[in-house]
């Protein structure tokens, strides 16, 4: 079967979550045509990196060392089986996370369980994104100051007003496609670097070896790690903002719309298979990325920050991070440092930005608010929630002043709402009216074993919350 031809973007009234017979699109037969449509993983990535990559994984590295290698591997390998069959059921039927939770029993007119939960959730998350601005505050704060002393409450308060000031701009002049791109390519290039660092630090005063690696595969969690262990867990890979928000990439990508609505004929049978391929892959590009850029933080933290007792704590977050970079290649590497982790931290406010807004406005849709389906209303909300949404968080980060705290906050956070996604999904899953499309045994399996890591680490998570100590 030929390619199918690359298309213009769509028109600005165009509806992405309509499933229309107009809209269908053949979808690629070769893996080469196939990496044409990747994206919505790719912006998961980019906005993953900032907060629990660079601050937690880092922090709990310099906290526990080697140790908790294991952990990494876990949190970004188990959680992505969830996100495959959300994605699944999202392509198929052409329904949202959110939007398809509202089915969920029990439930009310307005809206089931996991919807209420969500916005609990969320609520909690506000402290991970004035976290995200606040770092990124405080990285352009050690850089260039504008008022003040680095890092003084003038200086992080005046970036902190001038990075929601440019977000705000960036997202209401309709040009996030430009900075997403500028988003993930900076991601990419920070990643590398990163990797490169970590590769090359058995060449320093600070290197490690394969002992390092064997300790830190045992599954130990040392004493005093557990909580931060926990929200590492919830924020590293895709967490469950991530799972929910990536099925509204998948809509407005294209990936449902071009499969079109289920008419139970095979011309679409074969382009709903076709297009869950596509999908496949995109997650599994960004499962790739999010796992290499995590371990070269975590074994950086582990091998520079953890030897010198350096823990990134408070407003001093950023100064601590770049010790990892000036300890192993000398004072000129802050500016390198701080540039990349202003891109990185910056991208992933960007996403935030742009997914939250669309997420809270299906969630009003759901409980009757406002009509999601109508796309004027639709993009009006979208548009006022992103002007209220960075401001609120920001003022989260001005009262807390400590980032990390406010990334573990919204971290443990996302692993209780975990909990909530992989009873959603098993419950789709069992209603779902077509079951030609489920994935084979193996994977089905890798499922059954994600969905119990989760609701144990998820439960643990909760008792936390509630003041249960679990020995």
């Amino acid at each position: 079967m030929a390619e199918a031809p690359s298309r213009p973007a769509e028109p600005l009234g165009e509806d992405h979550y309509a499933l229309r017979a107009e809209d269908v699109r053949e979808p690629p037969s070769t893996f080469r045509g196939r990496l044409r449509y990747l994206g919505p993983g790719m912006i998961l990535s980019a906005a993953v990196v900032g907060s629990g990559e660079l601050i937690l994984t880092t922090s709990l590295g310099a906290r526990a060392g080697f140790v908790l290698l294991w952990l990494i591997i876990v949190a970004t390998s188990v959680k992505v089986w969830v996100q495959l069959e959300l994605g699944r059921l999202t392509v198929l039927y052409g329904r949202p996370a959110l939007e398809a939770f509202a089915d969920v029993r029990p439930r009310t007119r307005r809206g089931s369980w996991i919807n209420f939960l969500w916005i609990g959730m969320d609520f909690a998350k506000m402290f991970q994104r004035g976290g995200i601005i606040g770092g990124t505050a405080a990285a352009c704060s050690v850089l260039w100051p504008i008022v003040g002393a680095p890092l003084s409450w003038e200086s992080t308060a005046a970036w902190t007003l001038v990075i929601v000031a440019v977000t705000i701009a960036l997202l209401q002049s309709s040009k996030y496609s430009i900075v997403e791109k500028i988003s993930v390519g900076a991601v990419a290039v920070f990643t590398m670097v990163t990797l490169a660092l970590a590769l090359a630090l058995p060449l320093t005063e600070f290197g490690w070896g394969a002992a390092d690696i064997g300790s830190g595969m045992q599954f130990a969690v040392p004493a005093g790690a557990l909580g931060l262990a926990v929200a590492v867990f919830g924020s590293t890979g895709v967490g469950a903002d991530e799972m929910t928000t990536y099925t509204y990439w998948c809509m407005e990508k294209g990936y449902a719309r071009w499969t079109g609505p289920p008419d139970g004929t095979k011309e679409r049978d074969r382009r709903a298979a076709g297009w869950l391929k596509v999908m496949r892959l995109d997650v599994g590009v960004s499962w790739l990325v999010c796992t290499i850029c995590t371990l070269s933080f975590y074994v950086i933290g582990a091998a520079v920050l953890h030897v010198q007792s350096l823990v990134p704590e408070g407003n001093d977050m950023i100064a601590t991070l770049s010790r990892m970079y000036t300890d192993t290649l000398g004072p000129w590497a802050e500016v390198v440092f701080l540039v990349g982790a202003i891109a990185v931290l910056f991208s992933t406010n960007i996403g935030s930005t742009a997914s939250v807004p669309r997420l809270w406005t299906n969630t009003l849709g759901v409980l009757g608010v406002l009509n999601w389906r109508d796309v004027a209303t639709r993009r009006r909300m979208i548009r006022i929630l992103t002007w209220c949404f960075p401001p609120l968080w920001a003022s989260f980060f001005l009262f807390v002043q400590s980032p990390v705290l406010m990334v573990q906050i919204g971290g443990i956070g996302s692993g209780i709402f975990l909990v909530a996604v992989v009873i959603g999904v098993w419950y789709l899953r069992g209603q779902e009216p077509d079951k030609r499309f489920r994935p084979n045994w193996l994977i089905t399996g890798a499922l059954v074993l994600s969905s119990i890591a989760i609701i144990a680490l998820g439960s643990y998570s909760a008792l936390e919350v509630f003041g249960v100590t679990v020995d």
